[in-house]
């Protein structure tokens, strides 16, 4: 998978406000040329929530140990909810890995380097042996995010 199929794939979903940091918009320089995914059906940048997934080109302070200084190398991050990570990582976000997990390793899904506490789950490089997880990980973060802003418009609506 690349990133613009990646990007695509998720950006024609209904109500996705897909966020692309650059010079000259006003965000910091350390976010340039990364993704940001939000379910804000108004198109406007969410304030209260978290993105319900990114894809990261480049590493971050504190969070270096998937590598992404080498060439040509990607991170898609997914806020996977406890159930689809305890199924790809085999342990409860929380809970110790019960194995040693090369956080650089590619084509694999992991738990997030630092945010598998948040039950986040990630995978560098997508390719032939994750792109169907891959996927499917998006499309139910996605579906988790639209339900939680259903939920919260609702309950603010009475």
């Amino acid at each position: 998978m690349t990133i613009d199929e990646i990007i695509s794939s998720v950006d024609g979903l209904d109500g996705v406000l897909t966020v692309r940091p650059a010079p000259g918009d006003g965000s910091p320089e350390i976010s340039w040329g990364d993704t940001f995914f939000y379910y804000a059906p108004d198109g406007v940048t969410p304030t209260t929530t978290q993105p319900f997934a990114t894809v990261v080109t480049k590493n971050y302070p504190g969070d270096e140990a998937s590598r992404l200084d080498r060439p040509d190398t990607f991170r898609v991050n997914v806020l996977a909810g406890k159930e689809a990570f305890i199924r790809w990582a085999g342990h409860a976000p929380r809970e110790p890995a019960p194995t040693e997990v090369d956080p650089s390793a590619a084509d694999t899904v992991i738990a997030h380097p630092v945010y598998g506490t948040a039950g986040w789950l990630a995978v560098v490089n997508p390719g032939s042996r994750t792109e169907t997880a891959t996927r499917e990980l998006l499309r139910a973060a996605y579906h988790f995010a639209r339900s939680r802003h259903e939920r919260r418009a609702g309950s603010t609506a009475r």
